[in-house]
């Protein structure tokens, strides 16, 4: 049974090459813990525009492991999250947070220690009054995920494995791995990609000395 960990020793660009270059979170996002890499199942929360009433129900439904995705209808660099709901979402156990909007009280979130990868910086709030829904499709970056779909997040941003794709992605991981690991030892012994790739040909007339 493959296990949320076993997609962390990978990084997302090996993973999105190893799954077909399929489910990367296409857009740019803030590392709120820098060297943080988190892999867990979503939580998925789609709250209603500029409104994160539905990040405090999400409180009440995370489970230890997950990540909390939250997105509204329409990216705004509105926050969604502040100090006091990483405070909640952590000690509830969730492994980290994907955020399609802004977070607030950046210093003090890098003190909780909560990984937090947030679409906007900003300290605009967000009102607290109209529902959302929990645990439905959402968008973000160009991908869908789905309740349940395994995030993984690291420097490079995010990328998603859906439930179904899991223990292949994982077995494409781990021979995309070996075969960079070999390729990089013979970088190091002063084979060049072009030749290793077999593109010298195409490059020769590029390629002239002197």
């Amino acid at each position: 049974m493959v296990r949320p960990q076993d997609f962390l020793p990978f990084g997302v660009s090996t993973v999105y090459e190893a799954s077909g270059r399929q489910g990367l979170v296409d857009t740019e996002l803030h590392q709120i813990i820098p060297g943080s890499r988190v892999c867990g199942p979503a939580r998925t929360v789609l709250c209603a525009q500029g409104d994160n009433l539905m990040v405090h129900a999400a409180m009440a439904a995370v489970r230890p492991g997950e990540v909390l995705v939250l997105v509204m209808p329409e990216e705004e660099p509105v926050a969604l999250v502040g100090d006091l709901l990483a405070t909640q979402a952590k000690v509830r156990g969730a492994a980290g947070m994907l955020i399609g909007a802004a977070v607030r009280d950046v210093e003090t979130l890098r003190e909780i220690g909560l990984p937090i990868w947030s679409r906007f910086i900003r300290s605009r709030g967000a009102k607290r009054t109209d529902t959302g829904t929990l645990n439905v499709p959402v968008q973000l970056g160009g991908t869908t995920i789905r309740n349940g779909d395994l995030v993984l997040m690291d420097a490079d941003g995010a990328v998603v494995i859906p439930q179904d794709r899991v223990e292949d992605v994982l077995s494409a991981s781990r021979q995309r791995e070996q075969k960079e690991a070999t390729n990089r030892e013979k970088f190091e012994s002063g084979v060049l990609s072009i030749d290793l790739y077999g593109l010298r040909e195409g490059l020769a007339p590029l390629l002239v000395e002197g």
